[in-house]
């Protein structure tokens, strides 16, 4: 299999990881999680938002949940953020809608996760389409700067 940025990344800090692939093109977070047969709540989803004047936020939250658009803005420090429309997702990010990763984008955004993820072994998006990898997230935070927070809509 052809390594993905975001695999090159882990490799680069010395973290291990685990490889699972899966078929069916760009499937929802929870479809991802039941193919895989594992839990939705340590598959995460990466999405990308945008605050004001044009600041970008990535957001790691579990495939179930909502993203809490207040507690993001708050989590980041803004008054607001919105989501990132899909056709802008690529020229910022490297990555397609289903294939993006919180590592290994063109630039190093803001990152968040939930803070569920804190003591787990997650899984979330390998940087292409049909990759998860899995990874505790303790050491994702040798990767990149990561920031803990209340995200998801209760």
């Amino acid at each position: 299999m052809e390594k993905t940025n975001a695999m090159r990344i882990l490799e680069r800090a010395k973290i291990p990881y685990t490889v699972h692939e899966y078929a069916g093109g760009a499937l929802s977070g929870t479809e991802v999680a039941r193919v895989l047969g594992e839990d939705p709540k340590r598959t995460f989803k990466t999405l990308v938002t945008v605050g004001s004047p044009r600041k970008y936020y990535v957001f790691v939250i579990p495939v179930e949940a909502e993203l809490d658009l207040k507690k993001a803005a708050k989590a980041a420090g803004e008054k607001s953020v919105a989501m990132l429309p899909q056709k802008e997702l690529f020229p910022l990010t490297g990555y397609v809608h289903g294939g993006c990763s919180p590592l290994g984008m063109k630039k190093e955004f803001p990152t968040f996760f939930h803070e569920t993820a804190e003591g787990q072994t997650i899984l979330f998006s390998g940087g292409r389409v049909g990759v998860q990898v899995e990874v505790a997230f303790s050491e994702v935070r040798h990767a990149i700067s990561v920031t803990l927070a209340d995200l998801i809509r209760d």
